[in-house]
């Protein structure tokens, strides 16, 4: 079992967190509150979340639990219990394993790969986050900007990176840049993906 650790929620926001397995999270985090970390990462990716905190009060937990969060475990705890309860939550994430996004794609997330007409496509870790994001947004067009925000492995919008990996996507897909099927350049607007 690999644990990463951030001090700091913006670093561990911006650091894919669909690569995870499972969220550990404490409500009193510096610049941010662990409530709105809690919110933000149950909106956007399906991963599961445990509270650990020193917060014990009923309402800290209600609202954890309304704001995504699986499992409230209030500090101090029994490192035995805090093992147990992940080896369960991951228990009820591989019965549901493999997630379909349409009838192409789908996603596997005990390898964390992305399956293309059931073949595992093998991308680059920011080809993954492109792809990810793409198609999280089901079809809506997302900007430069949107893409670059929401990818680690990018850093600037104006850049040709990220030209380039939608083009090895585009490859990977078995589709050219003139008349795709799925991945489509929005001119002065950004890209889509079309499940």
């Amino acid at each position: 079992m690999k644990i990463t650790n951030y001090e700091n929620p913006y670093l561990g926001l911006s650091a894919g967190i669909e690569k995870y397995d499972i969220l550990i999270l404490d409500l009193t985090l510096p610049d941010m509150d662990g409530l709105e970390v809690c919110q933000e990462v149950s909106s956007k990716y399906d991963i599961p979340i445990i509270i650990s905190s020193a917060r014990s009060d009923v309402t800290d937990k209600v609202m954890g639990l309304q704001t995504g969060a699986d499992y409230y475990l209030p500090k101090p705890y029994d490192p035995k219990e805090m093992y147990a309860v992940i080896l369960s939550l991951l228990r009820r994430v591989k019965k549901t394993i493999k997630e379909e996004i349409s009838s192409d794609f789908s996603y596997d997330r005990a390898s964390h790969s992305i399956l293309f007409k059931d073949k595992e496509l093998h991308l680059t870790q920011g080809e993954h986050e492109v792809i990810i994001t793409l198609l999280e947004a089901k079809g809506t067009v997302l900007s430069r900007e949107q893409l670059v925000s929401a990818c680690a492995s990018l850093s600037d919008s104006y850049s040709k990176s990220l030209d380039v990996m939608i083009g090895r996507i585009r490859n990977k897909l078995g589709e050219k840049s003139k008349n795709p099927r799925y991945l489509h350049s929005i001119r002065g607007l950004g890209y889509k993906l079309t499940p």
